[in-house]
């Protein structure tokens, strides 16, 4: 019993990795889900629109249809970060048990782990500025001047507040 303990305390961290990782699922399923309702809301309304408007319709689906696409990679690269966080404890214990030295499996699937997340987070982060172009886009659609949309300290510091103060 006295050599699991270490194995405990080292297990901690990939346990806390699932719990975080989950929550980072979560959020990325909330996102997926508002993609898919805001394609689903525009849809019908395509009938209905002049050509124009059309158009610019079916922009903001085609960004949204791509934005779903990069969330659910995103989603199935934080889950295999997940399930590579569980097997890691799982091999943690099991090599304790057994009395087996297993580095190479352990380091593998730490890394595996590790790649996983770091690709899920850049597509999340990917999909946050994408989400932002499909803004801009319906914003200029209703005759907002491009020149609100300047990024950075220079925008920032030349920008007013919206109640002109």
């Amino acid at each position: 019993m006295t050599n699991l303990v270490p194995v405990l305390q080292t297990a901690v961290g990939p346990a806390i990795l699932v719990s975080g990782t989950g929550l980072l699922l979560l959020t990325m399923t909330n996102r997926l889900g508002r993609a898919i309702d805001r394609a689903r809301v525009m849809g019908p309304l395509l009938a209905e629109a002049t050509p124009a408007k059309r158009a610019v319709m079916e922009a903001q689906i085609a960004i949204i249809w791509r934005r779903a696409g990069q969330i659910r990679t995103a989603i199935a690269f934080a889950t295999g970060s997940a399930l590579l966080a569980a097997v890691l404890v799982v091999a943690l214990f099991v090599t304790a048990i057994v009395g087996v030295e297993a580095t190479a499996v352990i380091a593998t699937l730490f890394i595996g782990c590790m790649v996983s997340l770091v690709i899920s987070l850049s597509i999340f982060l990917y999909d946050v500025n994408r989400s932002l172009t499909a803004l801009r886009l319906e914003l200029t659609s209703h005759g907002m001047d491009r020149s609100h949309f300047a990024t950075g300290p220079a925008a920032a510091a030349t920008s007013s507040p919206p109640d002109g103060r």
